[in-house]
């Protein structure tokens, strides 16, 4: 990846590396290759993050205690 830097400004460039890094998602697939996950174990992980989304859900729908 490539990032011009015009007038010097080291500050700017770097934030628009890192801008563009984070859109590629190059981090993450690295961070993913370092490590060998099973598929059982990617399913099983997967699944518990869709319940707490599920229950996060849930209870942002719910109505709110009577405080009085």
């Amino acid at each position: 990846m490539k990032v011009i830097n015009h007038k010097d400004n080291f500050e700017q460039t770097l934030r628009k590396f890192k801008n563009k890094v984070n859109d590629s998602n190059l981090l993450q697939e690295v961070r993913e290759r370092q490590t060998y996950e099973k598929p059982t174990t990617k399913r099983k992980v997967a699944k518990a993050r869709a319940k707490s989304r599920w229950k996060k859900y849930l209870a942002s729908q719910e109505l709110p205690t009577k405080l009085y």
